[in-house]
C-alpha cells in the first residue's frame, strides 16, 4: 500500500524566533517546509493545521452563498446589487487568502512574510467590500448625499492602502519590538473597521428611530457585538496567553470563529437593507 510519511513536527525552541507564536509550545512545522510538505500538513495535526481549516471551509461557505446569489441576480441590468456583489465577492477572497497563508507560511522567513503580507491585503479587500455595500445600503436616509456620504468610500480606499502597508510594516517588528508591533498592527485593522461602521453607528446611536421598524437592526447589534468580542480576543492572545501550552493545536481558532460569525452576520446586513430599500420605495405614498 501507498503510505506517506508525515512531516516531523517542531517544539518553540526548535524553531527560528520570527515562527514564534505567543503561548504555543509545540506543534511547529519545520521553518523550511517544501511546498508538499505544507499541503499534507492540512492532514496532520499541527499548530496551523485548525487555523487553515477554519479560514478553508468558510470559503467554501462563503463561494457557495455568492454563486447563488450571482444566480438568482441579473448582473447586467440589476446595477443596484453591483455593491453587495462586490462585498461578497470580497468575502470569499479573504479566507482564501488567509487559508493560503497559514498553509504555506512555513516553507521561509521570507516566505511567511509574504504569505501574512497578501493576507493583510485580503483582510484591507474585505473592509473596502463592506465600506462599498455600506455606502449603498446602511447609511442613514440623513446622512445621504452629504459631504460624508461622497467621500465615504474615497477614504476608504485610502484606509485600506494605509492599513495594509502598515499590518504589513509591522511584521518587521516582531522580534525586536513586539509590542510596538501588536499595537500597530490591532490598530491598522481598528482605524479601517471604525471607519467603514461609522454609517452603523450613526443608525444605532444617532438616528435611531429611523431604524426602530428596521429588521436589520438586529443584524447590526448582533455583528457589532460579535466583531468586538473577536478583537478582544485577537489583541489579548487569549485564550493560549492563558495556559502556554494547553492550546499548541486550537491556537486562535476561537477568534477565527468567532470572525466568521461575524462576517456571516455581516453578509446579512446588506441583503437585508437592501430588501429594506426595496420595500421603502416600493411603498405608495400615504396622503
Amino acid at each position: 500500500m501507498l503510505s506517506l510519511k508525515l512531516p516531523r513536527l517542531f517544539s518553540i525552541e526548535q524553531v527560528p524566533q520570527v515562527f514564534h507564536e505567543q503561548g504555543i509550545l509545540f506543534g511547529y512545522r519545520h521553518p523550511q517546509s517544501s511546498a508538499t510538505a505544507c499541503l499534507l500538513s492540512l492532514f496532520q495535526m499541527t499548530n496551523e493545521t485548525l487555523n487553515i481549516w477554519t479560514h478553508l471551509l468558510p470559503f467554501w461557505f462563503f463561494m457557495w452563498r455568492f454563486v447563488g446569489t450571482l444566480r438568482v441576480t441579473d448582473v447586467l441590468n440589476d446595477s443596484y446589487s453591483w455593491p453587495l456583489l462586490v462585498y461578497m465577492g470580497a468575502s470569499c477572497v479573504y479566507p482564501l487568502a488567509s487559508s493560503c497563508a497559514h498553509t504555506f507560511s512555513s516553507m521561509s522567513r521570507n516566505a511567511r512574510h509574504i504569505c501574512y503580507f497578501l493576507d493583510y491585503g485580503a483582510v484591507n479587500l474585505f473592509s473596502l467590500g463592506s465600506a462599498i455595500a455600506y455606502s449603498a445600503y446602511v447609511f442613514p436616509d440623513a446622512l445621504v448625499n452629504t459631504v460624508f456620504h461622497d467621500y465615504y468610500v474615497a477614504l476608504a480606499v485610502l484606509n485600506t492602502i494605509i492599513s495594509t502597508g502598515l499590518s504589513c510594516y509591522s511584521r518587521f517588528l516582531e522580534v525586536q519590538k513586539p509590542r510596538l508591533c501588536k499595537m500597530l498592527r490591532v490598530l491598522a485593522f481598528a482605524y479601517p473597521y471604525t471607519w467603514d461602521s461609522l454609517p452603523i453607528f450613526s443608525r444605532l446611536f444617532l438616528f435611531p428611530g429611523e431604524s426602530a421598524q428596521n429588521e436589520a437592526t438586529l443584524y447590526h447589534q448582533k455583528h457589532m457585538a460579535v466583531t468586538l468580542l473577536a478583537s478582544f480576543l485577537y489583541s489579548a492572545h487569549l485564550p493560549e496567553r492563558l495556559a502556554p501550552g494547553r492550546f499548541d493545536y486550537i491556537e486562535c481558532n476561537v477568534l477565527h470563529l468567532m470572525s466568521f460569525m461575524s462576517q456571516s452576520l455581516s453578509q446579512e446586513l446588506p441583503q437585508w437593507e437592501e430588501n429594506e430599500l426595496e420595500r421603502s420605495v416600493g411603498e405608495p405614498e400615504k396622503e
